[in-house]
């Protein structure tokens, strides 16, 4: 009965090595003659079915040869091997159930499923079986199947266990087997590496236990319970930088930053006590190797910051090891850190795209247990390690497990067994290691910095430990976890047990390790004394930087018509074999006669010469977003298709006498991560002019954090530059709420200490200019992420179309005034101020009214912010009989740029002239769904402003 009830639990998978092309042959037999094989094989067969292909995966992976051939096992003998190897992939696939992963008892269960009984075996079967059947990769102690079990037993059951088996590429499935099953991986650490390792620990304890003596009750997010995180960064840093890596990025949250801070980067105990005395000093000198600690005007709480270390040898950087700035948004560093490194693996100085070499950077992510499965941009992040244009040659993850949320639970906080799962579908490996368990932890850290490097894919560190005190050390957990907390007061630190470990193995003595433990201690004394007084700090207004507060400078932005002409013919330059689609062909080929001919430029070419000018003056541009390589709405077309072939062609990377890349990439359908990964890369490549495109302006809502907490505020905050550029298409056309409305208002609400410049354009010079000034600001002090709102109908508007020369000569307008208007200044008695899609609305209209206008003047605000009001009062100046001046937009009236603009423009009015509105009134949505109510509120508000009461 067992032996029928195990047959009927083997698949084709099950048989590996040389039984698997034997079984194959007896099936083939049996294919051709059922009765010319055993019954029980009969039986056998018929339950497997037909097998996979001889050429197959499977087969591929079933070649090594046993040392003890099986061609004279009967079919009962067949059973009982595919039962063995059955039990051997279970061990490997289940093995982490039974694994020695938690720290405190009770914070997960165990559960051993994997009995030999349980498949119909003893321990007899086992030893009849050749070992390199079920175990190839065995040590030489091993002797028989039997002994192959236990070893399999034992290597996945350790305080470091393993889930690979999601891992679809067999070479990289047996490498992390052959990496586990030969014992590699688990050899010993000479003295002085455990003797250091030691060192490191009462480093790390040390640090947090002064704190919490020196500084009661103030917030630090101490590392203990996981105290081994920051010797698993130790190693691999310095696996990566013995590989030739020259520049790691490290994104973390709260938790351990500090001790991070301290220890991994290098940032001085004193200035961190400073921090937390309120009194940071920052003309205190960095240790040796620190270039600096992150600050802004306004700045930030000592747990969000970051910092920098050049790692040296005999005077030359070897590395360069950064630690993100991050905020209170816990995950949503993890884009950024990408975008860090990406950054750092290119080389710009090419045309064409750039050239990437994975090898020169290190992306490593720290994760919490409760925000890895619970927050989106994860997953978002997750899903750019293998797309072209945001790999980064795979990132190491460390989950820093402390088994709880705040006063979350973990089964209320996921549904899934473990924290890591999300990675599974991703096909990453993952790693779960007992935080008590130091030289588990490094073998842990050594495999992940291997498999990275071989493979240039991403790997997970399930580090599971406990979290010493609450939340915060203000917090008391004993309030909502009475037990574990019991528990975990009575437990022992890892420092304390892996003293213990040193001591019973003869590495020190106790009297060393005191020793070890008064000179860690005497560091922080030390460093504490150099700590200025708290009441030497005083409190003072803060102060925006001098060329912040002057804003940017006129900056000339003209280039010379040949150079034009030039780019232009380039655009419609391809090889003579590339066969572009015959419409899209005509279009791009009439789009550049137009401007040789009528020496019109359209938007689209427009942003093209930008794009081919900036190239031509050494500035590299990286461009992404969804469908950003044709244009949501068919204006770009930068990569163009063969017809035929699929392959892909871009006109700009031909460019004569460029030193600098461009690059474009269709994004995947994800705002947040793509945002995220292009701030990061701008940050960390302040040279190049990096654009990021939403499909329609609204889409970046999904992406808020980003803006509020990054883009917007990450200057003041830490001193971080950015130049980043956004394209957020808006406009009102009747297609509904989501596609109309960019949320112009949440960029000016934003608006401050001139943090970032908001535009809304109208013409195709405009957007070549603005463009072009960003990219020269680049890196100077004044520069500042750029936000436009682009149009979408206007993109094919003749309104919107400029003269060649209006590219040649002058420079970007911060206010345009409605051509032949206002030139009788006594008759003028209204002004109208409005932007974008609507001042061509309200042209349009003008043109079209047989009425008499001279008593109307229309200005287009093109930068909102920030608020050109010198221009504006300078225009307003000249109409003494002035009476109106209206502020006129399609958005309701609590959105779009009028509670921000209202009180500057009552501060610019002339004394007796009356400031009001024309728009939508007040709604909660940003637009109507019916395109009739659309156009007709639309006619209302365009009439009304051009409209003499």
């Amino acid at each position: 009965m067992s032996q029928t009830k195990s047959k009927l639990n083997v698949t084709w998978e099950d048989f590996h090595g040389p039984n698997l092309g034997y079984v194959m042959d007896l099936y083939d037999q049996f294919s051709e003659n059922p009765e010319s094989v055993d019954a029980d094989l009969q039986e056998l067969f018929q339950h497997l079915g037909h097998p996979p292909d001889k050429g197959s995966a499977a087969s591929v992976q079933a070649a090594p040869v046993s040392k003890q051939s099986i061609a004279d096992f009967g079919p009962e003998k067949i059973v009982k091997i595919a039962s063995a190897v059955k039990l051997a992939e279970d061990i490997r696939t289940y093995g982490h159930l039974n694994a020695s992963i938690f720290p405190i008892e009770g914070m997960g269960d165990r559960q051993d499923l994997l009995s030999i009984e349980a498949y119909g075996l003893s321990e007899e079967d086992l030893k009849e079986i050749p070992f390199s059947v079920l175990c190839e990769d065995a040590p030489s102690s091993v002797k028989n199947g039997y002994d192959a079990i236990l070893h399999l037993k034992e290597s996945y059951k350790k305080s470091l266990s393993f889930e690979f088996d999601h891992v679809h590429r067999f070479e990289e499935k047996n490498w992390l087997k052959r990496m586990v099953e030969t014992g590699d991986l688990f050899k010993p650490h000479s003295k002085e590496k455990r003797k250091a390792l030691l060192k490191r620990l009462f480093e790390v304890d040390g640090f947090e236990k002064y704190l919490h003596k020196t500084f009661v009750g103030q917030k630090r997010f101490s590392i203990e319970g996981l105290d081994m995180l920051v010797p698993v960064l130790d190693e691999m840093v310095q696996n990566a930088v013995e590989n030739g890596t020259k520049t790691i990025n490290i994104g973390m949250a709260h938790r351990g930053r500090l001790n991070v801070l301290a220890h991994v980067l290098g940032k001085p105990y004193e200035i961190i006590f400073s921090e937390f005395q309120h009194a940071p000093n920052k003309d205190l000198v960095p240790s040796e190797g620190s270039t600096g600690i992150n600050y802004g005007w306004s700045g930030d709480v000592k747990y969000h910051l970051g910092a920098d270390r050049q790692i040296k040898e005999e005077n030359m950087v070897r590395a360069r090891i950064t630690l993100a700035n991050n905020p209170s948004h816990l995950e949503y560093i993890d884009p950024i850190v990408e975008g860090f490194t990406r950054a750092a693996q290119e080389n710009r100085e090419v045309s064409g795209f750039p050239e990437i070499d994975t090898s020169k950077a290190l992306a490593i992510l720290i994760h919490g247990d409760a925000a890895f499965p619970g927050e989106g941009i994860v997953a978002e992040t997750l899903n750019l390690s293998q797309l072209k244009g945001y790999q980064t040659g795979g990132t190491i993850h460390i989950i820093a497990n402390n088994m709880i949320g705040f006063t979350t639970e973990s089964s209320d906080s996921r549904s899934t067994r473990y924290a890591s799962d999300l990675a599974k579908g991703y096909e990453i490996p993952i790693i779960h290691v007992n935080a008590d368990d130091p030289e588990a932890c490094l073998a842990a850290a050594y495999l992940a910095s291997e498999y990275r490097r071989i493979f240039k894919k991403d790997f997970l560190i399930d580090l599971i430990g406990y979290r010493r005190f609450g939340h915060n050390e203000m917090d008391e957990p004993m309030t909502t976890q009475p037990q574990l907390y019991s528990k975990i007061k009575a437990h022992e630190t890892v420092k304390a047990l892996y003293s213990k470990s040193l001591t019973d193995d003869q590495v020190l003595s106790e009297e060393e390790v005191a020793a070890l433990e008064e000179e860690v201690q005497n560091k922080f004394e030390t460093a504490y004394k150099k700590v200025p007084d708290k009441k030497v700090a005083q409190v003072h207004e803060i102060q925006l930087p001098e060329t912040i507060s002057h804003g940017i400078p006129q900056i000339e932005t003209a280039v010379d018509i040949s150079d034009i002409r030039s780019i232009n013919r380039s655009l419609v330059e391809w090889p003579e074999d590339f066969k572009v689609f015959g419409k899209l062909q005509r279009i791009l080929e009439r789009r550049a006669s137009v401007l040789e001919e009528d020496h019109k430029v359209e938007w689209g070419l427009a942003e093209a010469l930008a794009f081919g000018s900036i190239l031509l003056d050494g500035t590299p541009i990286r461009l992404s977003g969804q469908d950003s390589e044709r244009g949501t709405f068919a204006q770009r077309n930068l990569v163009l298709h063969d017809s035929e072939t699929g392959s892909v062609y871009s006109p700009l990377h031909q460019l004569d006498q460029t030193k600098a890349s461009f690059a474009v990439h269709n994004s995947p359908l994800s705002e947040g991560s793509v945002i995220g990964f292009e701030y990061g890369y701008n940050v960390f490549s302040p040279e190049t002019l990096v654009l990021w495109e939403a499909q329609y302006g609204d889409f970046a809502n999904a992406a808020q954090v980003f803006f509020d907490q990054f883009i917007s505020a990450g200057r003041a905050k830490w001193g971080q530059k950015s130049g980043l550029v956004m394209l957020l298409p808006h406009g009102y056309e009747g297609q509904g709420p989501e596609h109309s409305s960019g949320r112009l208002e949440r960029y000016l609400q934003l608006a401050a200490e001139n943090n970032w410049t908001v535009a809304n354009l109208t013409s195709a010079a405009q957007y070549f200019h603005i463009l072009r000034r960003q990219a020269k600001i680049l890196q100077m002090e004044e520069v500042r992420p750029l936000v436009i709102m682009t149009p979408k109908s206007l993109l094919r508007n003749p309104n919107t179309v400029s003269d060649v020369q209006e590219l040649s000569s002058g420079s970007f307008k911060k206010v345009l005034e409605q051509s032949g208007m206002g030139g009788e200044h006594k008759a003028v008695t209204r002004v109208v101020l409005c932007s974008g899609k609507l001042a061509i609305d309200i042209s349009d209209k003008v043109r079209q009214s047989e009425e008499n206008t001279d008593w109307l003047h229309v200005l287009r605000v093109e930068e909102l912010y920030p608020y050109p009001q010198k221009e504006v009062e300078s225009i307003l100046s000249r109409y003494e009989n002035l009476k109106e001046i209206i502020w006129v937009q399609e958005e309701p009236q609590n959105m779009g740029a009028w509670t921000y603009i209202e009180p500057k423009l009552r501060e610019s009015a002339p004394s007796g002239a009356d400031v009001s509105y024309i728009g939508r009134t007040r709604r909660s949505s940003t637009a109507e769904g019916d395109p009739t109510v659309h156009k007709k509120d639309q006619e209302r508000i365009i009439t009304q402003a051009i409209t003499r009461n």
